[in-house]
Parts: structure tokens; sequence; C-alpha cells
């Protein structure tokens, strides 16, 4: 009897440990095991938290042209699980947006349960989204979608962004985080229905930041029309300019042809949205003839006088025979500023031979050749150029004509704004004001700058660069008539280049132009390169008002702003009672006869007048206004 009783308890005492032991493993999964999880379900059930990001930032030119903004879309979807008659729904859906095919959102709804997206990021009007709102099951969230207003102006500037707003090339992605901005993270309060009871919200840094770009929207435009128009005439692959202020180191405008559309990037090829103008090296070819002679009056090894014998034309070294750019040409003496000026060949090779290549290595490192310049453009290339301390004489040839060495676009700006800028270096900027306060650092003497300066002025007025002149203005450049590296290795084409500046402006801008493989008749970059660069030239003179400015400057170049007047019209009519002739002139002289006439004067354009309303001779009535429009004289 004892004995069942003890059993008894001892079972029970067993029954109860086991109990309590199932109980407190339980209560250690819960606790400890489980807790994340079942706090994460609790949180979900109850309380719900989104991170909401600001407006994107917007992009500007440097006059505060928009070039990407952010514009009202919207995105729909449905959880297909949740909807009894999905099919009604969809269809009075795509009834109220025609933009939307029934067969579409059938398709993205075949077989799905969860969050389906119907549309993303579409344009509507106030009522397709009321519309939107009072179809059952069918949800609508309002979605800023950037946009690029001016299309393909800029574009491998600025490159893109993706579906969720997230940059993804050019200063969309290099700026990301500001423009992006910090997000907002809203909590709330659910009650058992699952509506909103209490809310909190937590900023977690700055808003979206806005970008000023450094580029001219207008100058951008036209360069990109005056490159695209020579590449069409030229039956050329592709081709790049850029434009430098050489005191601010500001670039106003860069870019590349073929480009594309940023509000289409998907559609089109990878090379086109790079701006290869800093991210693709080549051999600059003639143009970098510069530095070698730069890097000779440095080390004294000559003067712009030194005379070197150019073999006429031929030059045996190691088992090659080196040449000139046109094989017509069978120079005998030429000075070095004569080398420079017919950009021979064989005379930079001799120079360099003088020279030896550590001289000339320290001088094309010292430019920053073989470094990144540190402007603002994802993917910018170094170049090349050798690590080597010495070389063969064969290659040390190549190198002192711009061969063997591959540059940027950028690169070749900066190097040649030192010698615009008086032999001061600044640090190339995408960025208004991207330099801060910054100050030129010292290159070259200001003595070597103005000499080669006045080289590269004889080089354009009785050399290689004839067809970059531009009327009024002296202009310093070089040419350039590059072999193009192949794909497959060796050479194939050309590059056909002119950079160059206005040497008798205030404030010089380096310009440089290139065109890549021409095939049509011309290849030569005087004839190929040099009229882009006198476009875009010309265009920012005028948009600058450096022509108005140097029409009286002397009583030389205000004669020369006379025989385009005459040209447009031989006569003034001065009459009170009548409209003036103001055909040919600049703003600066229309104001001034207005001023004296006592007319109102509206101005449209750049340039000089080649239309006026009304028409001269008409009767002048009393505070009338008189309209002129501009553009710039015709060769």
């Amino acid at each position: 009897m004892e004995k069942n009783l003890r059993n008894k308890v001892i079972f029970l005492f067993c029954f109860f440990l086991l109990g309590f032991s199932l109980v407190l493993g339980k209560a250690l999964k819960v606790q400890v095991y489980d807790r994340s999880e079942l706090i994460s379900r609790s949180r979900n059930q109850v309380l719900r938290e989104l991170t909401v990001y600001p407006k994107r930032g917007n992009i500007y030119d440097r006059n505060g042209n928009p070039l990407a903004i952010n514009i009202q879309t919207y995105s729909i979807f449905t959880i297909p699980k949740n909807l009894k008659h999905l099919k009604k729904s969809l269809k009075e859906l795509a009834q109220a947006i025609p933009q939307i095919k029934m067969n579409d959102l059938l398709k993205k709804t075949k077989g799905r349960d969860r969050y389906t997206w119907l549309a993303r990021k579409i344009r509507l009007t106030k009522d397709q989204v009321e519309k939107v709102k009072s179809i059952k099951g069918i949800y609508i969230d309002s979605v800023p979608k950037r946009l690029y207003p001016n299309h393909e102006v800029a574009s491998q500037i600025l490159g893109f962004v993706g579906v969720d707003n997230v940059g993804l090339a050019g200063t969309e992605h290099l700026f990301n985080e500001e423009l992006k901005g910090k997000p907002k993270v809203v909590k709330y309060v659910k009650d058992a229905k699952g509506r909103p009871i209490k809310f909190e919200s937590q900023d977690l840094g700055p808003s979206a930041k806005d970008i000023t770009l450094s580029i001219d929207k207008d100058l951008q435009a036209a360069a990109e029309r005056f490159l695209k128009e020579a590449i069409e005439e030229h039956e050329a692959d592709s081709g790049g300019f850029g434009v430098m202020d050489s005191q601010t180191g500001e670039i106003l405008a860069i870019g590349n042809y073929p480009n594309f559309d940023p509000n289409k990037w998907r559609n089109t090829p990878e090379k086109s949205r790079r701006l290869s103008f800093a991210t693709d090296p080549f051999e600059p070819g003639s143009t970098f003839k510069t530095f070698t002679v730069i890097s000779a009056f440095e080390n004294k090894i000559a003067t712009a006088d030194t005379s070197f014998y150019c073999e006429r034309g031929r030059l045996k070294v190691e088992d090659h025979i080196i040449s000139e750019a046109e094989s017509k040409k069978t120079y005998e003496w030429l000075t070095v500023e004569e080398i420079l000026k017919y950009s021979s060949n064989i005379g930079t090779t001799k120079l360099a031979f003088d020279l030896t290549f550590p001289k000339l290595k320290k001088t094309i490192s010292k430019f920053g050749f073989g470094e990144k310049t540190g402007i603002e453009v994802p993917g910018e290339s170094r170049g090349i150029f050798t690590d080597k301390e010495n070389v063969s004489p064969l290659s040390l040839s190549n190198i002192s004509f711009g061969q063997g060495v591959a540059t940027t676009g950028v690169q070749m700006l900066a190097g040649y704004s030192v010698i615009a800028n008086k032999g001061l270096y600044i640090k190339p900027t995408l960025i208004k004001g991207g330099n801060g306060t910054e100050k030129p650092r010292p290159l070259i003497s200001e003595k070597i700058a103005k000499e080669v300066e006045r080289i590269l002025i004889e080089a354009v007025v009785d050399g290689t660069g004839s067809h970059a002149k531009v009327p009024m203005f002296t202009i310093a450049g070089k040419t350039s008539t590059a072999q193009r590296v192949a794909p497959e290795g060796g050479y194939r084409g050309y590059v056909s280049g002119f950079i160059g500046y206005p040497a008798n402006v205030k404030r010089p801008f380096v310009v440089y132009a290139y065109v890549e493989n021409p095939k049509g008749r011309y290849y030569y970059g005087n004839l190929v390169a040099g009229p882009v660069f006198r476009k875009i030239t010309e265009y920012l003179l005028f948009k600058n008002k450096d022509f108005s400015n140097l029409a009286y400057e002397d009583e030389e170049n205000m004669n020369k702003i006379d025989t385009v007047k005459v040209k447009h019209s031989s006569t003034r009519v001065f009459s009170k009672d009548k409209v003036p002739n103001f055909l040919g002139l600049d703003k600066r002289s229309s104001s001034l006869l207005g001023q004296k006439l006592d007319i109102s004067v509206i101005h449209r354009g750049i340039g000089v007048v080649f239309e006026q309303t009304p028409a001269q001779g008409s009767h002048l009535k009393s505070g009338q206004k008189i309209i002129l429009n501009y553009r710039p004289p015709s060769l």
C-alpha cells in the first residue's frame, strides 16, 4: 500500500516536473530564441515604419537654367489576393487611363497574389487620379520623376537616374548623396483595423541639395550642334569638344557626339552615355608638340630662333623613317618657332633628342599628363604615359609629337590654359565656383608662356591653323592630325583636332575640338576641327559681348567693325520722324543711336542687327519701340 502511494507520488512529481520543464523551455524559446521575430511580427501588426526621401535636388547651369528637375508622376499597384473581382477592377483602370492596356494588366497580375506594380511613374490628370482612387482594390502613390527638359543637351555631363531616383551616371551619380538628401522616417501605430492612430517622425539628416554646374546651357547647345554638323559633313565616327575658363578652371561647355537623351537612356548604347572627353584617352598628335617646345625653353636647350635641319622630310630613327604629317613637305632648316608654326615632326624629334627624355618627362608630368585632373566626372582617365626613366630614341621621337602617349581632352584643356593664363595652373571643374578660394599656382614662367603664345598666334596667322581664325580677334592655337589607334591594334584613320584661345580678350577661354576618323574629302585638323573651334569661339565671344568691347578699344578695330556695318547697309538715316537704319550695328552702337534719337530699343539675340521692326524709313511715332534681332555676322 505504501509502495503504491510512493510510486504515485513519484509519478505525479515527474509529470509536473516534465510539464514545468516544457513550460520553461517554451518560455526560453519565446523570450530568447524567437524574441526578434516575435517583436517584428508584433510591430508589423501594430506599428508601421516608412522611409520617405525628399524631392531630389535640381541641377542648374551657371545662369540658373534648369538642366534636371522633378515632375509629379504616379505609380499604381494592387494586391491580387485581396481582390474578388480582379478583372473588373483592371478593366475600370484601363478605361480610366487609355495609355494602360488591359492585356498588359492581365499579364502583370497572372499567377500573382502579392503586391504587384501595374504602372510606374506615369503622368496623370487630376480627373484620372480621382478615377483611379475610386476603383476598389487599386492603389495609387504620387512619385516624383526626374526630367531632363533639354533632352540631349549636356546629357553626358548630367547622366541619369534609375527607377528609384538613384543616380546611375554623370553628375547624378557622383553627387547622388547630395541630390538625394537624407530621408525622414515616419512611424505610426495602427488599431485593430489597420488605421493609423498615432504618428512620430524623425529626420535623419539634411534635405536634398541643388547643384549648379559651371556650364552655359546656350553655349553647350551651340557647341553640340557645331560638332554634330562637322561629324556629318566629314562622315566621321565621333568627336568631342571642351571650353574652359583659364582663370577659374570652370568648364563652360564639354561633350561628345553621338550623345543621348537621358529621359530615354535605356535605349541608347553605353558608349554614347560616356563623357569620353574625360574618360577615353587618345593620342593627341601635334597639339602635344607645344609641351615639347615649352620643355626646351624651360631647360634652355633652345630659343625660338634656334635652327634645326629637318632632313628634307625624312629622318631615320632606329629601323623606322620619321616623315612630316604632310608627306610633300621637304623642310630643310627651321627655327623652333617655325617647327611649331608648320608642325614639323622631324624638327620636334630633333628638339626632343637634344632635350633628352628625363627632362621632357619632367615637364610632361608637371603639366599633369598621366594623372587625373580631379574634374567631377565619374571614371575620369589618367591617360597613358610611361613610368620608365628612359625610353628608346624611336619612343622619344613619337612622344615628342604626340604619339606613344595618350591624353584626355580635359588634360589638354588644362595644359593650354596654363599658357593662356600666363603660366598659372588651375584645376578644371564642372561646378560653378568649384575651385572656391583656391588660387592658380605657377607652373611655368610668364615669359615662357608669352613666348609660346606668340608662336601659337603665328601658327594661326601664317601656319597650319588658318581655318581657326576669328575676324578682329587674335587667336593662339595649334592643329593636330593624329593617327587613330584601331580597336584591333595598329593605326587606322585619323583624329583631327584644334586647340586654342582668343589671346586679345581680358578673360581668355580655351577651346578644344576634335573629330575622330573623318572619312570624307579632308582629314587634316585645320580643315576638319579648325572650323568647329572657330564657330564655338565666335559664339562665345559674341555671347560675352567681347565683340562690342573690342570694337571700342582702338581705331583699327573700330574701322573693321565699320566694314561689317557697311556690308549690311551703306547709309544711316537720322531723321527725327523716320525709323533709322540699325542693320549691321552691334548692341552698344544700337543703344547709342537709340539714345541719340530718344528711341526705345528692344534687343533680341547676340551679334549684329540683321532684322529690325519697323523697317528703316518707316514713319516714327511718338513712344514707338524698335525691335532689333541680332546674329553673328556672316564671314
